[in-house]
């Protein structure tokens, strides 16, 4: 397992939330409201991801491909939150030890 909970924000995009936890077994928990702090990784990702995509983006005008290359961008960069390393290395490391304890 990659993740043992979800911290969401208030919103409509996760009224399903009951169903996706029975789903994963993973537990959603949310924010309260006008408390951003609370889920502080996801809006430093946002925050990245704004440098590519400006707020008010039209998705529906972006490719897949686009997409793809943001994440892929997004997943070499170093973050201090990871002691400079970056997410593609972490979750490496992190395969590579489940691998070893299976």
């Amino acid at each position: 397992a990659l993740f043992s909970t979800l911290t969401w924000d208030q919103g409509t995009e996760m009224a399903e939330h009951a169903r996706f936890t029975i789903a994963t077994n993973c537990p959603v928990f949310f924010a309260d409201p006008h408390s951003p702090w609370q889920r502080g990784s996801n809006e430093n990702l946002n925050g990245l991801i704004r440098d590519f995509y400006p707020k008010g983006t039209n998705f529906n005008t972006i490719t897949d491909t686009d997409l793809a290359e943001t994440q892929r961008l997004l997943n070499i960069r170093p973050r201090k939150t990871l002691n400079y390393a970056t997410p593609a290395e972490k979750l490496d490391e992190y395969l590579q030890g489940v691998a070893l304890t299976s």
